[in-house]
């Protein structure tokens, strides 16, 4: 009688081990064909933006959506220096350099200050931290929109408009920055290896240098990767700070909205071109620092 029982429940164990690995099979499937249409649904515009910037104008009013690359890519690109409205509207070498130097440069400091910052928060108990912290939140809420005027104003006082100072400096105080890093820190840092620094007679700095930084290596690559995005789209503030718009200090951004706004220039591939250009950096940017990301979801999914 007790073989009988044990035979059962065997089995029973056995049917419900089937019935547990068949329902997460089941769920894995739906998450991957849900993650597959997700992606298919961001990649598609972007893919069709590519498209149209090898396609010929006719081909895009006469033809509409294709899914087929042509050849026209470097005759569209080609067209930006033989027209004159386009040569004078958009130069990518300009374009680039001044992007870039706006984008690479913010995004360091945004990151760099911003960590070391929520660095000091989280590690040091001080009287007064959590006022510096809602301080650091109520300021994260006031839009650029808000100040722009007062901050205008005071560049063409201090004689700082028309240059790139007044569009990297101010960068440095990112709340959004060090809300995310100090969340990051409570979350997947260890005090304890603080603590042994100091003990060991490292200082201070060296100590945020030579173990915090590596160890909010993900953080780091994840708002860098968001704070040049941001820069590297940025239009508002250099349209306003750079006032001479001489084609020389424009960024990327100011080109691609005077060609794009020019009601004179219908070349749509020309158009779709200049706009598959300029996200070639922001791409490039990804790329390198997705295995950071990675790396970041991982080890908050480790738990201790």
């Amino acid at each position: 009688m007790a073989n009988s029982n044990n035979g059962v429940g065997a089995m029973t164990a056995g049917y419900s081990d089937a019935n547990y690995h068949k329902k997460i099979k089941m769920q894995s499937t739906v998450i991957f064909v849900v993650c597959i249409i997700l992606t298919v649904i961001c990649l598609l515009p972007i893919y069709i933006l590519v498209v149209n910037a090898t396609r010929t104008s006719t081909d895009i009013t006469s033809n509409g959506v294709s899914l087929i690359p042509s050849l026209h890519f470097f005759e569209n690109l080609g067209k930006l220096k033989t027209i004159k409205e386009y040569a004078i509207s958009f130069n990518a070498f300009y374009g680039f350099r001044n992007s870039l130097i706006i984008a690479v440069f913010s995004a360091a400091l945004s990151v760099f200050f911003s960590g070391l910052t929520a660095y000091g928060l989280t590690v040091y108990d001080f009287k007064g931290r959590n006022a510096a912290f809602t301080f650091i939140l109520a300021v994260m809420m006031i839009p650029i929109q808000v100040v722009s005027t007062g901050f205008l104003q005071f560049m063409v006082e201090i004689k700082l408009y028309d240059n790139y100072i007044p569009l990297i400096v101010p960068a440095i105080a990112a709340p959004q920055v060090v809300f995310f890093m100090k969340q990051y820190m409570e979350s997947s840092f260890p005090l304890s290896i603080v603590e042994a620094a100091r003990i060991d007679g490292c200082g201070e700095f060296r100590t945020f240098l030579q173990i915090g930084v590596p160890m909010m290596k993900p953080a780091f690559a994840v708002q860098a990767i968001f704070c040049f995005v941001t820069n590297w789209n940025n239009y508002y503030t250099p349209s306003m700070i750079l006032l001479s718009n001489k084609i020389e200090q424009r960024t990327m951004p100011m080109m691609v909205a005077a060609v794009l706004g020019n009601d004179k220039l219908s070349d749509y591939g020309v158009r779709y071109a200049v706009v598959a250009i300029s996200i070639i950096p922001v791409v490039v940017v990804y790329l390198i620092l997705s295995k950071y990301i990675i790396a970041g979801v991982a080890l908050g999914g480790v738990k201790e």
